[in-house]
């Protein structure tokens, strides 16, 4: 079965995924971070059982992740795809994963909190992840009790989720917009309506890829329907200064524009070694040339497909174990393997 991030029908020229995260504990039971190694594997072990039929909600398969099982380059990776967060990624816990065969849901167990609940897509859909969401949720709390205040919400971990306890969040794709000089005081002028915007992939402050992630910071006061309804705006909002930008630099530059275009497709056809920004980077140009219609390929691909694929943890699962010692070469191998030829 494909995952969501596979799939080659549909892709928009900017919106590339969708998510809905909801983060949720139980009545009468302290934070994880308060519980014993044993007691929190309890408290995973009686949340799975509970939660054995939650495909039927869904339907969907579900595999089971002890993420304490696992060892670190999996959880990396499962980060790297976004089905799991940094906190699972980076410690060995008592924590297992509920996860769907195409991981468009991830429901992380005993985790920072008891319950981290999650809906993605590669589509614009942020309505439709919330309904399933909200699906799921009511499920979970059918056989398990929220903690809830009146005042203030579902109680959480940490509290930047109080509240709501949903984080919504739209990744584009801003190969212009990003490369422009404005593009930090525009992220400043839409974090004043209280969306924050960062990089899905990069070393520090770096973004490789030009892929950014609108989410709301506010979970406190707002409704979920009010959340959603501002992610989708600022997200609107940027895909319209991306696509405007894109249409001047077409009109006034477009041989230069092509030959960036052509010359990214060349080195990811038939470079023999390519360090993550360099194939990053020319994985952007290429799709903003297949976007546009600069370049088309024989046979449909999914080019943030390859974004994610040739991320560390990643390459290194999906190539030979021989493979593993030089994962420069394994990524370029790997993108030659799978991005076609051009009509």
């Amino acid at each position: 079965m494909l995952k969501w991030y596979q799939e080659t029908e549909n892709q928009h020229d900017v919106f590339v995924a969708s998510r809905i995260r909801l983060v949720r504990n139980l009545t009468h039971c302290p934070f994880p971070v308060k519980l014993s190694g044993e007691e929190r594997k309890k408290l995973a072990e009686k949340l799975e059982e509970g939660l054995k039929d939650i495909g039927s909600v869904c339907r969907k398969d579900f595999r089971r992740i002890s993420l304490s099982a696992a060892g670190g380059t999996e959880r990396e990776a499962l980060r790297e795809r976004r089905a799991i967060g940094a906190a699972g990624a980076a410690e060995e816990g008592m924590e297992s994963l509920l996860l769907s065969e195409d991981e468009t849901v991830s429901i992380t167990l005993a985790g920072d909190d008891h319950v981290r609940l999650q809906c993605m897509s590669g589509q614009a859909e942020l309505s439709r992840l919330w309904e399933e969401a909200d699906r799921l949720d009511d499920y979970i709390n059918e056989r398990f009790p929220y903690a809830f205040h009146e005042k203030y919400g579902y109680l959480t971990a940490y509290p930047t989720n109080v509240g709501t306890g949903l984080r919504a969040a739209v990744t584009l794709h801003l190969p212009m917009l990003s490369a422009g000089k404005r593009f930090g005081k525009l992220v400043a002028e839409i974090g004043r309506f209280g969306v924050a915007v960062r990089g899905v992939y990069g070393d520090g402050n770096e973004t490789y890829g030009s892929l950014y992630e609108i989410s709301n910071q506010k979970t406190l006061g707002v409704t979920e329907e009010e959340v959603i309804t501002l992610v989708k705006q600022m997200a609107d909002r940027l895909a319209a200064s991306e696509r405007k930008m894109k249409s001047v630099t077409l009109k006034s530059h477009r041989t230069d524009m092509e030959d960036e275009i052509f010359k990214s497709y060349g080195v990811l056809r038939y470079a023999r070694k390519l360090n993550l920004k360099e194939a990053m980077t020319y994985l952007s140009q290429v799709r903003a040339g297949e976007m546009e219609g600069l370049l088309q390929f024989k046979e449909p691909v999914n080019i943030c497909r390859l974004m994610t694929e040739i991320q560390p943890a990643n390459i290194r699962m999906l190539v030979p174990e021989e493979e593993e010692n030089d994962l420069n070469q394994a990524r370029a191998a790997y993108i030659r393997k799978l991005l076609p030829e051009l009509v």
